[in-house]
């Protein structure tokens, strides 16, 4: 069967609904944009999704027309009575109230696989991004519409490193699918939104004892990131600059650049070379 598009607008006059800012809810309600994300996923027969803010149930219907199963998260049950009624026409949708980020997704799945497909806020990008990808059931492709700056910060579009450009290299290929305008959303945002598409490694670049030293240099280095890494990782690395610089220097890297200017190879080779101090 073909969908009709929903009216977002309608839905919520009828069930006296208001988007809720606090929760980041502006509704993707351009219906070829839909049908372009579920495609970017790549879902098909046999597919497991996770879907995370399913809002009014607009891409969750979409997403049930070729899954064989949705589990559809969705923090706000206010939405709940609207929503079932959208999805009604469909038996494979689990729809399920609760706060991802307090949600442990072995409890969801039981093995890796799955898909992830979401319309995410803002303020809680990076949060998601890292749960997704340090859970011990990975997802094996997320797809995920988010504000189009952050996503090309991830991509490095500016050449400059971030905290969570390298935590989504470090497990997984990224690549940014489309583009979709601010008009296409209700109510409508200031800014417009991209589609991030991260195909998730079967293995990280690093062992799990490698990533542990690996997220305490960034961590300490981002915290600090207008300071030369021989100065920010000082804490962690040695007692005065000049060991610090050494073990800079031995992973071919200058003691005077900043976090942003490495690359994830390098990020890595420092994690490694850092053994003996860290571990």
């Amino acid at each position: 069967m073909s969908l009709p598009p929903l009216h977002i607008p309608d839905i919520l006059e009828r069930y006296h609904l208001q988007p809720k800012k606090s929760l980041g809810q502006n509704f993707l309600v351009d219906h070829n944009a839909l049908l372009k994300i579920v495609r970017d996923a790549e879902v098909g027969p046999g597919d497991r999704v996770l879907e995370i803010g399913a809002g009014l149930g607009s891409l969750t219907r979409v997403l049930a027309m070729d899954a064989e199963k949705v589990l559809a998260i969705e923090i706000d049950e206010k939405l709940f009575p609207a929503m079932i009624e959208v999805l009604s026409p469909f038996d494979n949708v689990q729809v399920i109230q609760g706060d991802i980020l307090k949600m442990d997704l072995e409890g969801l799945f039981s093995k890796s696989g799955y898909k992830v497909v979401a319309n995410i806020p803002y303020y809680i990008t990076s949060a998601v991004i890292r749960h997704l990808l340090e859970a011990t059931v990975k997802p094996e492709r997320i797809v995920l519409t988010m504000q189009r700056e952050v996503a090309e910060r991830i991509l490095n579009r500016d050449e400059k490193m971030s905290l969570l450009s390298l935590s989504v290299k470090v497990y997984g290929k990224a690549s940014i699918t489309s583009h979709i305008p601010a008009n296409c959303f209700y109510p409508q945002p200031q800014v417009d939104s991209s589609v991030l598409v991260i195909d998730v490694y079967e293995t990280p670049k690093l062992s799990e004892a490698g990533l542990h030293r690996l997220f305490r240099l960034a961590h300490a280095a981002f915290n600090q990131k207008r300071k030369m890494l021989r100065s920010s990782l000082r804490p962690i690395l040695g007692n005065d600059v000049e060991t610090v610089s050494e073990v800079l220097r031995n992973a071919g890297i200058d003691p005077r650049r900043r976090p942003e200017a490495l690359s994830v190879g390098e990020w890595v080779k420092l994690a490694e070379d850092s053994k003996d101090i860290l571990d």
